[in-house]
């Protein structure tokens, strides 16, 4: 459990080097921009639904 904890979180550091890349190559390229925003956004998303999945998976072995 304690693995999937750290994962849940490194989601989020990958998200803060994505919108740092994308501020740093905002007048460079727009397109890679974007594609880092989006992964960004994609790395959130995957943050809040570890997040869910775990707390669901706890509960199930609690029963």
């Amino acid at each position: 459990m304690r693995l999937l904890k750290f994962f849940q979180y490194a989601y989020l550091a990958f998200a803060v080097l994505f919108v740092y890349d994308a501020i740093a190559n905002w007048t460079v390229s727009r397109t890679r921009t974007y594609l880092s925003l989006a992964f960004a956004a994609l790395a959130i998303f995957m943050f809040f639904f570890r997040k869910r999945f775990r707390g669901k998976f706890e509960d199930r072995n609690k029963l």
